[in-house]
């Protein structure tokens, strides 16, 4: 039995609402009894059955950021299009709230998937993801282990294990320094049990430093401002549980991408701080339907909203080769 949501009525969304698409809320469920929610995004008009994407985007963000433009823009290019909401996240449902987990996110993906192969006017034959920011790292472990997804893109890629056990650039890549971030880590642990609540961090800096990093600005830029910021996104606000990271550090994802046979387009910013995730990722994939794309001169948010720099002329070229 799917837990009942409360869902927003109105348009909350980052990004103007599109007149070639129609577009309704839905609810569908994983294999932890975890309801999730979405909006789907249908080309109006459309006929038969069709090929279709689910989107799911940037870690901490909700669907009513980049991946409900994804969407809707891909809805606007003749597919039915999902974005939906993470465990634990927005408008999904789990408990506790603000947690991660590579395993339950990767089954996230899958359950999108399950979603998509039912309905009347989809071809369960043509079913691809697109996963953005440490998303794009979930996207592909997906892909890793589900043979229905016929397409992938992993869109300005993050490796969220990589990124916690080894810190950003693999700054902390020892034995060491991991060892120190696991004794915090179960350290808050003890404090959150005695005072029954989870420490939440991770969310953007604010107010932001002087001399923050770029990235740190980038992320700033997008998520603090009236350009990407969103009530329900973890982003914008607190972040996640503290402690969501020790299951990063021990289920390390990507481990069987190399047997992946169907398409992966992994997009990237040449200017983008964790462009490095994406290189070599896809140096790990074999086959001649993988394609690597670096954006020249863009940054890691330029392909959150940016129109014209997000490539949706060639993710549409791909999808349709493969999908259609």
């Amino acid at each position: 039995m799917e837990e009942k949501l409360n869902l927003t009525a109105e348009w909350d969304k980052t990004f103007p609402k599109s007149d070639k698409v129609n577009h309704r809320k839905i609810t569908f469920h994983n294999r932890y009894g975890i309801t999730l929610a979405a909006d789907l995004y249908e080309p109006k008009n459309a006929e038969g059955k069709l090929p279709a994407i689910a989107v799911c985007g940037p870690f901490g963000a909700v669907k009513e950021q980049a991946s409900g433009l994804y969407a809707q823009t891909m809805a606007e290019r003749g597919f039915l299009t999902i974005a939906f909401d993470p465990s634990f996240t927005g408008e999904s449902g789990g408990s506790p709230r603000y947690v991660a987990s590579p395993d339950i996110n990767t089954e996230d993906s899958q359950a999108a998937v399950d979603f998509l192969s039912v309905q009347d006017n989809v071809d369960p034959e043509k079913i691809g993801i697109i996963g953005i920011c440490g998303w794009g790292g979930m996207a592909i472990n997906a892909a890793a282990i589900d043979t229905r997804i016929k397409a992938t893109v992993a869109s300005t890629m993050y490796d969220m294990t990589r990124v916690n056990a080894k810190g950003y650039f693999d700054a902390e890549d020892s034995e060491e320094a991991r060892y120190e971030k696991r004794v915090a880590l179960n350290a808050q642990r003890t404090e959150d049990y005695k005072k029954g609540e989870y420490k939440r961090a991770g969310g953007v800096v604010d107010p932001l430093p002087d001399d923050a990093p770029f990235f740190v600005k980038d992320y700033y830029d997008y998520y603090k401002t009236s350009r990407g910021y969103h009530k329900r996104s973890l982003n914008s606000n607190e972040g996640w549980n503290v402690t969501s990271t020790l299951s990063f550090l021990n289920m390390p994802i990507l481990q069987y991408s190399n047997e992946i046979r169907s398409a992966v387009l992994v997009v990237h910013g040449e200017k983008a701080h964790s462009c490095y995730f994406s290189k070599d990722a896809f140096k790990n994939l074999k086959g001649d339907n993988k394609e690597l794309l670096i954006i020249p001169g863009a940054v890691h948010t330029d392909l959150y909203d940016q129109m014209d720099i997000i490539p949706f002329d060639k993710m549409t070229e791909f999808f349709n080769e493969y999908l259609k």
